[in-house]
């Protein structure tokens, strides 16, 4: 099987196997877990920042993100394609009791002025803006990309309006291979991060949310008021740690595949059209009478997995586990198809 259907369902490598079966372990909860204290400690030199903590899910550091930057009754400011808001569930209202100000921008990347309008005036009757989420990359956008000048113009509109930003990096590795920019320049540049390990980093489990002391010293209440509080962590730490070391520079391949993916669909006449493809991440629309259903039973039939993405739309995700040759192969299972 040739599995398109996301970054996460990858298997860890030999080495990572073996440097999470030899990790050293404590319990995390009393911080006692040497593996899990170093993978926190690489990942805030990495992006500049003084804490960091160690975390199930992105769904969890970014839920700890918005609970700790806000109060009941303020609001977030974000794309309408932002994690936070479509793949959620809602966990902003449930979580921390506040609300969204969604903006529309082209592939779900904010500009600074879309921002700046967006801010609420500070009425009794109107919720309080308090936090900007930038996702970076963008899913839903086709893993498009925020490039660090873009990030810097919407800090100085939260710093002028006194609003924390937090960075959704759940694929950042994948944005910076391509921009060569420094992971420090983007964590200076923003108040927290939230980096994922389990999709093209290629970890089994977890993320970790980064950010300054006292935020992560609340952020650790949060974690564990959420069930988020694990003991001997460090073997899946391990992996993290593992992922930073050994996968960051080998995300390319993956923007490679995407890219080879992209051009033989552009082909094909049952392809309407195809985002942007910056990044691992390949979204196109099936022209009718072609619908998602028949043509993701023609893949499964043919060993080729993926995803519908909306009506007329299908996803595509390259990652550690897929060569080139299976991309070669996945290609001509599209140009055999019709509708």
């Amino acid at each position: 099987m040739i599995n398109l259907l996301s970054d996460t369902v990858t298997k860890p490598t030999p080495g990572m196997l073996k440097a999470m079966l030899s990790a050293e372990v404590g319990d995390d909860v009393f911080r006692e877990d040497p593996t899990v204290n170093a993978l926190e400690e690489k990942c805030a030199a990495l992006l500049g920042k003084e804490a960091a903590l160690f975390c199930p899910s992105g769904t969890m550091t970014n839920q700890i993100a918005l609970k700790v930057h806000t109060r009941p009754l303020d609001e977030v400011i974000c794309d309408e394609m932002s994690h936070i808001f479509q793949y959620e569930v809602g966990g902003y209202a449930f979580n921390s009791g506040i609300g969204v100000n969604l903006i529309h921008s082209p592939n779900g990347i904010l500009e600074a002025r879309q921002v700046a309008a967006a801010v609420r005036p500070r009425y009794d009757w109107l919720p309080k803006s308090t936090l900007v989420v930038l996702e970076n990359t963008c899913n839903k956008g086709g893993g498009s990309l925020y490039a660090l000048e873009g990030i810097q113009a919407i800090r100085a509109v939260c710093q002028a309006q006194q609003l924390a930003l937090h960075l959704d990096g759940a694929r950042l590795f994948n944005a910076l291979v391509e921009t060569g920019e420094s992971p420090a320049d983007i964590g200076t540049a923003v108040d927290s991060i939230s980096l994922c390990l389990s999709k093209g980093l290629g970890a089994p489990v977890g993320s970790v949310l980064v950010g300054s002391q006292a935020f992560i010293a609340e952020a650790r209440r949060v974690r564990k008021a959420l069930g988020g509080g694990m003991r001997q962590a460090g073997y899946l730490a391990a992996a993290g740690i593992y992922a930073l070391d050994h996968h960051v520079e080998r995300l390319r391949d993956d923007h490679a595949h995407a890219r080879q993916l992209a051009a033989a669909l552009a082909e094909l006449p049952y392809v309407a059209a195809i985002r942007p493809v910056q990044t691992n991440i390949v979204i196109f629309d099936l022209r009718p009478p072609s619908t998602p259903p028949a043509f993701l039973h023609y893949l499964s039939q043919h060993g080729v997995k993926a995803s519908a993405f909306g009506p007329q739309t299908i996803r595509l995700v390259t990652h550690l586990d897929v060569s080139t040759e299976m991309i070669e192969a996945a290609i001509r299972v599209f140009r055999q198809y019709s509708a």
